[in-house]
């Protein structure tokens, strides 16, 4: 029998879920956009099989129901589900980036009989819309699902078993614990980096040229700060409590930052770096809850057609890159060419190409 599957909201992250879950056996994947076009583009690219113009038509009829929807729009959507006629046993889920609210309001659909079981794939891309889905972009991204307490373990095999053909690492955990979490390693990151690029800002009047030095490290450091303004006001609205909390926290840090400035040896501020670096170095590499790049640093001669040489020689193995800049500002940059790639693997591949057929040193930050 045919297991349908609606996905509502057909942009990067939806888009993706419905192109890697057509790889499920005895599936059909129904999009709906509230764009027109969004659902023309989801039909011509065969991003899913079918798409409506009405999910509220069809919803008697489906299995599992995917909200790829913004957090506000999905609480919307939770809300319009309590009068929409759904099967006995439906599956509801969404993929936003906070999910203390979303618990909230899935424990008003419990009281009806509807099981929702919170979700939020880590993946993303520097690109947006259904244009840019990919089947593979939350393979080894870990996807998170908060569901309810008590939730019944036979709806979470459900779930966990077409969530298997994304080929991310599907782990469960509290709403709390999840808005915790992202807190630490993504939210917060995103407001360090914006206050980082006002302060720059603040350079403008006196110091002009100091924009033009902001290359290496500053660009590396503040990338998340150019992500979509409205997507974080958001996540900054929803996950506020604990960002407070993340910031009491980074206050004390640098109070203790001030004192070892003001006070320590210079044994005590090597220590504090040495044991920093430690601690980056343990980090897993792979994406997180945002996009993540896979950047290979080249330390390349300065001749005329170097670049063109080092692109050659990926395309010659297939190897596909997203971005390539040049770095011009070098301090703690191991090499002046930069180039971004979709994947770990792709990294590694062009890595041994690049070392193997052009000798030239390569890194990874």
């Amino acid at each position: 029998m045919t297991r349908n599957v609606l996905v509502i909201g057909l942009g990067l992250i939806g888009g993706s879920i419905a192109l890697a879950l057509q790889k499920a056996p005895d599936t059909k994947i129904i999009g709906y956009d509230m764009d027109a076009q969004t659902r023309e583009h989801a039909q011509a690219l065969n991003i899913v099989h079918d798409t409506v113009t009405d999910p509220q038509a069809i919803a008697a009829d489906v299995d599992i129901i995917i909200f790829g929807t913004p957090v506000n729009a999905t609480l919307e959507w939770m809300e319009q589900l309590k009068s929409w006629p759904l099967k006995n046993k439906v599956i509801v889920t969404d993929t936003g980036s906070t999910k203390k609210l979303i618990m909230q309001k899935a424990g008003e659909l419990r009281e009806l009989g509807i099981t929702f079981i919170g979700g939020h794939p880590m993946a993303g891309s520097h690109k947006s819309g259904v244009l840019a889905a990919k089947a593979h972009l939350f393979e080894n991204a870990y996807y998170m699902l908060t569901p309810l307490a008590g939730e019944e373990i036979v709806h979470m095999a459900q779930l966990e078993r077409l969530l298997k053909f994304t080929h991310a690492k599907v782990v469960s955990v509290s709403a709390s614990e999840h808005d915790h979490m992202t807190a630490v390693v993504s939210h917060f990151p995103h407001v360090i980096a914006a206050s980082l690029v006002h302060q720059l800002g603040g350079e403008n009047g006196e110091y002009p040229m100091t924009r033009s030095l902001a290359a290496g490290g500053f660009r590396d450091v503040t990338r998340i700060a150019s992500s979509n303004p409205v997507l974080w006001r958001d996540i900054t609205l929803q996950n506020r409590d604990e960002l407070l909390t993340q910031l009491e926290g980074w206050e004390k840090e640098m109070g203790r930052i001030k004192e070892l400035l003001t006070n320590g040896t210079s044994r005590d501020i090597e220590d504090y770096f040495s044991i920093a670096k430690e601690l980056r170095d343990e980090l897993p590499i792979s994406a997180g809850a945002m996009y993540t790049a896979f950047d290979l640093y080249v330390d390349v001669p300065d001749y005329p057609g170097v670049i063109s040489e080092v692109t050659g020689l990926l395309a010659d193995e297939a190897i596909s890159i997203t971005n390539l800049r040049i770095v011009e500002s070098r301090e703690d940059v191991f090499g002046i060419l930069v180039i971004s790639f979709q994947s770990e693997n792709d990294r590694e591949r062009a890595a041994a190409c690049i070392q193997k057929r052009a000798n030239f040193e390569t890194y990874i930050s």
